[in-house]
């Protein structure tokens, strides 16, 4: 078993970059809320819609609400994420890294049948 190392060093550019995924599940969230205080804030489920004549739960009401705050939502906190991305990388510095590559070549391995 022959094993044959190369060492390299190499120069890399390290920085902070912000969690998208987390952001987005946040501003989900966020646009939850928002729809659920509109919705027990702006009390109209006792009167007839002027446009389709119907009245609408409150549990309506908040799903509607929802199909619009949640994107909101989302949008804004993903354009806060950008932001700080932007932010951190300027912030970026280099540092050395060393690069080892180690191949083994084993004779007992006989790969042909």
């Amino acid at each position: 078993m022959t094993e044959r190392a190369q060492h390299q060093i190499e120069t890399a550019h390290v920085r902070r970059s912000p969690r998208y995924a987390i952001f987005f599940v946040l501003g989900a969230i966020l646009g939850i809320l928002a729809a659920l205080i509109l919705t027990f804030a702006f009390d109209g489920t006792e009167e007839k819609s002027a446009s389709t004549q119907v009245i609408y739960s409150t549990s309506q009401v908040f799903g509607f609400l929802c199909l619009v705050c949640i994107p909101i939502g989302m949008a804004v906190l993903g354009a806060v994420a950008l932001i700080l991305d932007r932010r951190l990388s300027r912030r970026q510095h280099e540092v050395r890294v060393d690069h080892e590559r180690v191949e083994v070549d084993d004779p007992d391995d006989d790969t042909t049948v």
